[in-house]
């Protein structure tokens, strides 16, 4: 089995800290979830127990949205 370490994590999060990016830690199911914001993109980097590592990316359109925006969310997801 190829497990993650702290090591590794720690490895990472060094590389991060030394580039100036921010990030924040999380768990999430099997996972140390490292949420990374950077400029127009928000990444979310499982370190998996099993040993996996997967990133998603989200990129911003670069859309703005009023206030009224702030409804709909609430409207559409309050209940999920």
């Amino acid at each position: 089995m190829n497990e993650i370490t702290v090591a590794r994590v720690c490895e990472f999060l060094d590389k991060l800290e030394e580039k100036g990016i921010y990030y924040k830690l999380n768990k999430v199911r099997d996972a140390i979830m490292v949420e990374v914001a950077v400029p127009g993109e928000r990444w979310e980097i499982e370190f998996m127990c099993d040993g996996q590592i997967v990133t998603e990316k989200f990129k911003s359109t670069g859309i703005e949205f009023g206030e009224d925006e702030l409804e709909r969310l609430i409207k559409e997801y309050g209940d999920i």
